[in-house]
């Protein structure tokens, strides 16, 4: 989910301060954007809102080009 930091960073988000709107770790966000593991389902929308895109968003490579 390497767009999660792409995202994230856009939005001058840190690790921890997503974390903390999300109400789990920094290593948890941490490990989505290296792809160690991925959200929850229920956890998905809110990522999304957070970032200001859509829950497909979250899974595309950020390769394009």
């Amino acid at each position: 989910m390497r767009s999660v930091k792409v995202l994230r960073e856009a939005k001058k988000l840190t690790q921890s301060e997503l974390a903390a709107r999300l109400n789990v770790g920094q290593t948890t966000v941490a490990m989505w954007e290296t792809g160690d593991s991925f959200p929850r389902a229920d956890k998905l929308p809110e990522l999304a809102r957070i970032l200001g895109c859509r829950i497909d968003d979250l899974f595309e490579s950020g390769g394009r080009g």
